[in-house]
């Protein structure tokens, strides 16, 4: 049987089944690394060697428009040089795959996926860690008539048990009745709830062992091209289901009036594959354009965020998207003089999104890698969401990052003369892709005058069909067309600003607080980093909201950590002129959402828990 190497590609010439595809003539490179354990038995493999990355140059003409279908798009990626590359925890890279090879391996798998003769359009869950087996298993998906459900692929700090329950729980509620992951995630699937009803599960490897079945009819453009799980900040995650024509709508309008795609263009990224910017930015969107991409673990961006900029700067990689915590994280790991050992000149797309974007957290990070030849041109924010596939607006390449100030406690246009204190910066998102709609609309429903804050409505080409086995829900944030994003921002000269969740706002004394506002007066004291603190309320006694500010502290010192608390306090109580309960807690303690952001409704609930467990 054909099988996925170690190393991610296809080894040795095994006889196939009648009916069954062959390997491609160059489905074994010579620069593939070791075979894997099944061709060693056989005694079919070839001779070991280096892996080396695929080109950035396609050797054929860029094509970024006409396909119908994620398969037709694979189709024409796979007649190119070009492909995927993955990196381990040093940045030495660990496994090359072709495009060719991806569609090769992934028509194999898609042909045992059919043997199991699932009705056409059923789901499949996929552990979507950053490995070789992934794309594999995405488009065997696609290629078997069937829907690819990307699961988080990140063990938190709650342990093994609540992991593998949370994937137990989705697949159960997408309806899953297989589930792929790689080799290391065998011991998760095999001990999730619901393990023994699945009719498979395990790695690319394992299903390839198994017989096939003659493919069925390629997809239609109005099936649907994957389910998309949104984070689940305050709720179980929902699945937001896309249809090819939908997706491929949204990548169009990323490749040509977002990121305006070059022959020349490398992307890097090491986003987890289970987010929308990863699965869509950072897959689907190369393999359309038929670019090469470098790929890091995201647990090994955050244990070493310099990989990053290495990867960046060896590869001479011209496009990479990450989150603001990862600029920030990034920055505060580089050290002195580390920054001029890099060549971050090719770099032309440092795009930023998936959360409300601090200019500060950008500006930091423009200046702390210009010596790397870093141009601040290159800083695309961004808005979208996964409910309409992934982009909503960029600003232009080569523009930089552009913020506005408005006052800190409307979130409208400063009064002349005020001083500069009373105000806040927001960055500019950019203007919708062409055919997107934005409105801003108060609580009533009507449409708000540029740069007064309300909530984001979406009309797009690209919006999901609903959540999946949600009506209700659907019913709530889908309205003749339109979609309530839950977010709040204003318009300004036709960009896009984004100022929060409509969730997060917070009441204390008849006055609208943003959580944010009051985290920054916090993350402004020395020791306290960006993302530390959490901000929410919480009913007291009287009746009142009490507001509370949770703060990772890592100052070991009592009286020295009781200062600081108490010094923001007055600070809040003289911007805000509210009391506020500002507690520390362990670092690393805050939670977090799969996708990486801040959880301040789980941070809540923590903290209610916690004081009940007290009171008891």
């Amino acid at each position: 049987m054909p099988t996925l190497s170690p190393r991610g590609g296809w080894c040795g010439r095994p006889a196939q089944p009648a009916g069954e595809d062959r390997p491609s003539s160059r489905a074994c490179r010579p620069w593939q690394r070791q075979p894997s354990i099944g061709d060693s038995v056989s005694g079919t493999a070839e001779p070991i060697s280096p892996v080396s990355l695929t080109p950035t140059e396609r050797g054929q003409p860029l094509r970024v428009t006409g396909f119908v279908t994620l398969l037709e798009a694979l189709e024409w990626a796979a007649t190119a040089a070009t492909g995927v590359n993955f990196h381990d925890g040093r940045g030495r890279l660990d496994r090359s795959l072709t495009w060719g090879e991806v569609r090769d391996l992934a028509r194999a798998a898609g042909q045992r996926l059919a043997a199991f003769r699932l009705p056409r359009g059923s789901q499949v869950g996929i552990i979507a860690e950053t490995h070789a087996d992934f794309p594999v298993a995405f488009f065997a998906c696609r290629f078997a008539g069937l829907t690819p459900v990307p699961l988080p692929a990140t063990v938190h700090l709650g342990g093994q048990r609540q992991y593998v329950d949370l994937l137990g729980r989705m697949l159960q509620n997408a309806d899953a009745r297989v589930c792929l992951g790689s080799a290391a995630f065998a011991p998760f699937l095999d001990t999730m709830p619901g393990a023994d009803e699945l009719l498979f599960h395990g790695s690319v490897d394992a299903l390839l062992e198994r017989d096939g079945a003659d493919l069925p009819e390629p997809p239609s453009e109005d099936e649907l091209a994957y389910i998309q799980y949104t984070s689940g900040s305050t709720r179980f995650p929902r699945g937001a289901m896309l249809t090819e024509r939908s997706t491929l709508r949204n990548v169009y309008g990323i490749m040509n009036d977002g990121i305006y795609l070059h022959e020349n263009d490398r992307f890097c990224s090491w986003l987890p594959l289970y987010h929308d910017m990863g699965l869509v930015g950072k897959l689907i969107v190369p393999m359309v354009s038929q670019a090469s991409i470098d790929y890091l673990g995201t647990r090994e961006f955050a244990m070493r965020p310099r990989l990053w900029l290495r990867l960046l700067s060896e590869n001479r990689s011209t496009i990479s998207f990450a989150p603001p915590f990862g600029y920030e994280l990034t920055t505060r790991r580089l050290r002195e003089g580390d920054a001029e050992g890099l060549d971050l000149s090719a770099w032309r797309v440092a795009g930023c999104g998936a959360d409300m974007i601090r200019p500060e957290t950008l500006e930091r990070f423009a200046q702390a890698v210009a010596p790397a030849g870093f141009d601040p041109g290159a800083l695309v924010p961004s808005y979208g969401m996964a409910e309409v596939s992934l982009a909503v607006s960029f600003t232009p390449p080569g523009n930089g990052m552009q913020a506005d100030t408005i006052d800190l406690h409307g979130h409208r246009p400063p009064e002349p003369g005020q001083p500069a204190g009373r105000t806040t910066r927001f960055t500019r998102c950019g203007r919708p892709l062409p055919g997107y709609e934005v409105e801003v609309r108060d609580t009533d429903g009507s449409l708000m005058p540029e740069r007064r804050e309300g909530s984001i409505y979406l009309r797009t080409p690209s919006t999901m069909e609903g959540y999946y086995a949600a009506p209700e829900i659907n019913a709530q944030v889908l309205q003749n067309g339109w979609l309530d994003t839950g977010d709040l921002g204003y318009m300004v000269d036709g960009d896009v600003v984004i100022t929060g969740r409509r969730k997060d706002l917070m009441i204390v004394n008849g006055r609208n607080i943003w959580p944010q506002d009051i985290e920054h007066v916090a993350e402004q004291h020395p020791g306290v980093r960006t993302t530390d603190a959490a901000a929410f309320t919480v009913d007291a006694e009287d009746g009142s909201s009490l507001l509370v500010v949770l703060l990772q502290c890592r100052e070991q010192d009592e009286e020295a950590r009781t200062q600081m608390l108490r010094a923001i306090r007055r600070d809040i109580q003289a911007e805000f002129g509210v009391e506020a309960r500002v507690q520390a807690v362990p670092p690393h303690s805050l939670p977090r959402t799969t996708s990486g952001k801040l959880s301040r409704s789980q941070a809540r609930l923590d903290y209610l828990a916690e004081h009940a467990q007290q009171s008891s």
